[in-house]
């Protein structure tokens, strides 16, 4: 017979791995970046100067201002995601007959990379040559500088993003829709329920769960978006679509590790404050709704 502290001490074995991995891959390199965004540091040696990165990071306007964008990029990128792919999903589960031939079509940008995506939309968006010109043009409309404005630019680049990414959320929605038991609407359309109705009243409320990795994947996902910003703009004009990932990017190239290491901590905070507070919201609706 094994003792009480055998046993108490038996599913520890099996906590012990996940406890290291988390530790070495997590939260050991959480803490060497915490104090390397305190020092001027390079691959030799590394010289404590206090919040002085942090001071620098918020005080130039460059660097603060991707901040903001950020923000623009990350909630209108997961909107608009989560909005259109709703209505998409819904589409492509009703009665029609080339719905297996569109949902291929609508995850095909996924299998495409993000870079090649970049670099396509950057030449099609040319004020002059670029394909969306050329057709404006033929309408009789004027040219748009779509990625040379900085008014523009982090829109164009916002659309272009949720072009890419709807094919994920789509397929999670569907997903979804495919789950819910029939009955539900059987007994709707009898008690005379129109298909808005049932969409509202059933559709909606039981994606709960669907709908909700969409909106943290997706956040998450334009908090820290950087590839396609960087292929179509570079942070331009200027510094009109410069987020903190293209910042911090620059930074390093710069051989400021200190300040760009500053700039990750930044970004983790700046993730978990919107990430940690909006699962658990997005989990008391979800149980408020079942």
């Amino acid at each position: 017979m094994k003792s009480n502290k055998e046993k108490s001490l038996y599913p520890m074995w099996f906590v012990i791995p996940s406890l290291i991995i988390f530790g070495v891959f997590f939260l050991w390199p959480i803490i060497t970046s915490l104090y390397y965004s305190l020092t001027v540091w390079n691959f030799e040696t590394a010289k404590f100067c206090g919040l002085d990165n942090y001071k620098l990071f918020f005080s130039e306007h460059a660097m603060s201002s991707s901040v903001v964008h950020t923000l623009i990029y990350a909630f209108g990128t997961s909107i608009l995601k989560v909005v259109i792919a709703f209505f998409i999903a819904i589409f492509l589960t009703s009665k029609i007959r080339t719905k297996d031939f569109i949902r291929s079509a609508v995850f095909f940008p996924n299998l495409v990379s993000m870079v090649a995506v970049g670099l396509s939309f950057a030449y099609m968006m040319h004020p002059t040559k670029g394909l969306l010109n050329s057709v404006i043009q033929f309408f009789g409309g004027n040219p748009v500088d779509f990625l040379g404005n900085p008014a523009l630019a982090l829109f164009s680049i916002i659309m272009v993003d949720v072009w890419k990414g709807l094919s994920i959320s789509v397929v999670i929605y569907i997903a979804g829709i495919q789950s819910i038991d029939k009955t539900y609407y059987e007994a709707a359309s009898i008690d005379g329920a129109t298909s808005w109705q049932q969409i509202k009243s059933i559709t909606l409320p039981l994606l709960a769960p669907s709908q909700n990795s969409i909106i943290i994947l997706s956040l998450i996902g334009g908090l820290r978006s950087f590839e396609l910003i960087w292929t179509m703009t570079g942070g331009g004009p200027g510094f009109a679509t410069d987020v903190l990932a293209s910042v911090i990017y620059k930074q390093y190239a710069a051989g400021f590790y200190g300040l760009s290491t500053a700039g990750n901590v930044v970004m983790l905070i700046l993730i978990s404050l919107i990430a940690f507070p909006l699962q658990h919201f997005l989990n008391k609706r979800e149980e408020a709704i079942q």
